[in-house]
């Protein structure tokens, strides 16, 4: 079984990255997938998604071909008596064999196969620590997020595998085994076709099969469903009740979160924690196929009324039995899913902290902490596209790049037009003015050809350095374009803009001694320009009589202070 997630539906809401215990929802601008090597199959995101994006498959084209075919044995999962209500579990199985299967299992003998090996492993005192294995997800969960706890894990196969394997060797190696039911990879590789009630409910639709109209008895002989040693699930009766709630040898978690806590305990702390029977949820009747969590109790209840009679003798048979491998071996391998510290490290760094000193961690991204997202998107599962922060922080270069020069250092022409209009505002409410100085290299065109562009980009800059040190911290200096700058001078007269624009024309002459050009060659005008609240110019136009200003200096050789009068 897969989960995919329905494009059209997903609105990258992140929901579902906020539940996934495996990290395994890649996150890609509005595009969200899950990434199927990481994914635990636990179902989680499931209930989660509030707008139904997510839906598991499994395989039901070949489903319908077994059943077609009319050789497959089916394993039919008990939590069927809930989907398939008000229908009767007889029905159930009624309609299945009108679907085409050969027989049609309700999974105890993989339970009681299970239970016999694990009250085998029982009855040997020094295993120390042993994890339950029978659930898919469970071990999934361990193998690639904490690999130290695999030696832990009981050497048992899953009940549907078990069950599956017997069913083979009981009608034949080449029988093919269908399953039916909420955790789709229980069986792993011995069955050969697994799908969801959901998708079982359209197998008969195809086959044009009603379940409600099928007889309320069974039409065939129904194969076993007494139980000796086992309870759902695997576990032996005789364990469970041995063992009370406070018991150190047995211990039930529920939640994926208390792996964490068993991985520390048990590789850290060096404790035995003896048999520890954990699982994701409640068992399969909690398992978000079947609905929400609220609903468990009925759920239980509709179950425990098909709950079958409990046998005094074995039901599975021996010689069948010995041929069955339930035993189960987890190889220890690299694990391949945890990122480089150096990849985390470096988008940690690109994050950045909060203004107080401590990471974001605000959850925003879909991951609890930064360093989670962090985690994930080391491993490719995620962007900083996804994370605020990082989103605001490059906003705010952005915006700091866009508003000074990237040569000069001086604000950009935006900056200058916007701070025009907010000192034009300003004098005409206090009745204050101000001057604008238009600057200008004189030979510019000549220093870039005769030494080049990058002696060019130096005297720019060294005038650049010039046209700021002569002014307030109230002040503007600004690159136009090209080699002309403008300097805005708050609560300046002309009389007080003619010193600064002078000062500025005899320090950029000297720039160009210092810098060991011709004498002459590197020089500025100045055009200076007065704006008088009620008088104007307004604006824009405070920059055209500065720029007059300009070209009256130039046409009186170069090297000249100006404004418009004089």
């Amino acid at each position: 079984m897969d989960f995919k997630i329905k494009p059209d539906s997903c609105v990258a809401c992140m929901a579902c990255v906020r539940v996934c215990p495996a990290d395994a929802v890649a996150v890609e601008g509005a595009i969200v997938r899950i990434v199927d090597e990481a994914c635990t199959r636990c179902g989680l995101c499931l209930p989660a998604c509030p707008h139904d994006a997510i839906e598991a498959v499994g395989d039901v084209p070949r489903a319908l071909e077994l059943a077609l075919a009319g050789r497959a044995a089916l394993i039919l999962s008990v939590e069927c008596a809930v989907y398939f209500y008000p229908a009767a579990p007889n029905q159930v199985v009624n309609a299945c064999y009108a679907a085409g299967f050969r027989t049609v299992h309700r999974g105890v003998l993989g339970d009681e196969l299970v239970a016999r090996e694990y009250l085998d492993l029982w009855a040997d005192g020094d295993w120390g620590t042993m994890i339950r294995s029978t659930c898919p997800v469970i071990v999934e969960t361990v193998r690639t997020q904490y690999p130290e706890l695999i030696p832990y894990l009981a050497p048992v196969a899953t009940p549907i595998a078990a069950e599956a394997r017997y069913l083979k060797q009981l009608h034949g190696v080449g029988t093919p085994v269908v399953y039916a039911g909420v955790c789709l990879t229980e069986g792993g590789p011995d069955v050969d076709a697994a799908i969801t009630f959901e998708e079982l409910a359209d197998l008969f639709q195809r086959r044009g099969i009603v379940v409600s109209e099928q007889a309320e008895y069974f039409t065939r002989v129904p194969e076993e469903r007494r139980r000796h040693l086992s309870m759902a699930g695997g576990l032996p009766l005789e364990v469970l009740l041995e063992e009370t709630q406070a018991s150190r040898r047995f211990r039930k978690v529920r939640g994926l979160g208390g792996l964490g806590a068993i991985a520390r305990a048990v590789a850290v702390d060096r404790l035995d924690l003896g048999f520890v029977d954990i699982l994701p949820c409640e068992g399969c009747l909690d398992h978000p196929l079947l609905g929400p969590r609220d609903e468990l109790f009925r759920r239980r209840q509709i179950v425990g009324a098909t709950e079958p009679a409990r046998s005094r003798a074995p039901v599975v048979e021996e010689a069948v039995a010995r041929g069955v491998k339930v035993a189960e071996s987890f190889p220890i391998s690299q694990n391949g899913h945890r990122p480089q510290p150096e990849a985390v490290e470096a988008v940690l760094k690109e994050i950045g902290l909060a203004p107080n000193g401590k990471p974001w961690d605000c959850g925003a991204c879909g991951y609890a902490t930064c360093r989670a997202f962090a985690n994930a998107a080391a491993l490719g599962r995620t962007t900083l596209r996804s994370c605020p922060p990082y989103l605001d922080k490059q906003a705010r270069a952005a915006q700091l790049q866009a508003a000074v020069d990237g040569l000069t250092g001086l604000a950009t022409y935006r900056v200058l037009r916007d701070r025009l209009a907010s000192e034009v505002a300003r004098s005409d409410r206090t009745g204050d003015p101000f001057a604008v100085l238009f600057v200008d290299l004189d030979n510019f065109k000549k220093v870039n050809d005769e030494f080049g562009h990058e002696a060019g980009n130096e005297v720019l800059r060294g005038a650049a350095r010039e046209c700021g040190a002569h002014i307030r911290t109230t002040d503007l200096a600004a690159r136009y374009g090209g080699d002309e700058f403008v300097l805005v001078l708050v609560r300046t007269r002309v009389e007080g803009a003619l010193g600064v624009a002078d000062k500025v024309r005899a320090t950029v002459e000297g720039m160009g001694r210092t810098l060991g050009y011709p004498e002459g060659l590197v020089t500025a005008s100045v055009g200076v320009a007065e704006f008088v609240p009620g008088r104007g110019p307004e604006t824009e136009d405070v920059l055209v009589a500065a720029d007059r200003a300009l070209y009256r200096a130039k046409a009186s050789g170069r090297n000249q202070v100006a404004t418009g009068e004089r």
